[in-house]
């Protein structure tokens, strides 16, 4: 699989999320090149990148590592997300620009149809553009930066037992009804409550046996797609 340099973070790091790094295995820098068709060069650089976000660590005589992350490790990603994603949202209903809301009323709409028809596996991936958009339509690049990295680090380590359904993306047009009238209270509480409720739904992974068993069908996946986020 031969992937454009820039694009080898994402990459490894979407392999990771879908189990095929499994935590604590090696990733070393000369057969991660060959898997993705680079040199070794962006192979270093994504490790170090991926190294910051918490996804990999360097280990004494083993190298690069899937990182091997604790329960209260995971716990603490959910309560940072129930704080951070209102604030997204609060955020976003001061500074959001027209063409935020246009992709977040067309995906509303698009995620209110396949859920009222049952697209499970459309719906994962709507409800991961949802929340990427409402993400930047914050206005802050560190924010945003932030809620996206929890969002693919909690992907990691849970799994959600049931995909957003008619109820969440109600829940999603009120929000975007709240940025567009530039109510920044009631998008936070709306938010919020929908996050907990959310949450509720996620089971944490059991280990390397259960990651194997969830694998994607194909690791071959295209890159830069927003696949298996929150």
């Amino acid at each position: 699989m031969r992937i454009p340099a820039h694009s080898v973070c994402t990459a490894i790091r979407d392999d990771i999320v879908a189990g095929v790094h499994e935590r604590g295995s090696r990733l070393t820098e000369e057969l991660l090149a060959r898997r993705y068709g680079v040199s070794r060069v962006p192979v270093r650089e994504a490790l170090r990148t991926l190294e910051a976000e918490g996804f990999v660590v360097t280990r004494r005589h083993a190298g690069a590592c899937v990182a091997e992350p604790t329960e209260q490790e995971a716990s603490d990603l959910l309560e940072m997300r129930l704080l951070l994603e209102p604030l997204g949202a609060s955020r976003a209903a001061q500074r959001r620009t027209e063409a935020h809301l246009k992709v977040l009323r067309g995906l509303v709409r698009l995620g209110q149809e396949r859920a009222r028809r049952g697209h499970s596996d459309d719906l994962r991936s709507l409800d991961g553009w949802f929340h990427e958009t409402l993400a930047q339509a914050c206005g802050s690049p560190a924010l945003a930066s932030t809620l996206t990295r929890l969002r693919h680090m909690i992907a990691w380590m849970y799994v959600v037992e049931a995909p957003a359904g008619v109820e969440s993306w109600a829940e999603h047009g009120a929000i975007v009804d709240a940025v567009a009238r530039g109510d920044s209270e009631r998008a936070r509480a709306i938010t919020a409550v929908h996050t907990e409720r959310a949450t509720a739904a996620h089971r944490l992974r059991s280990g390397p046996g259960a990651e194997r068993a969830e694998r994607v069908r194909n690791s071959q996946h295209a890159v830069n797609t927003p696949g298996s986020r929150l």
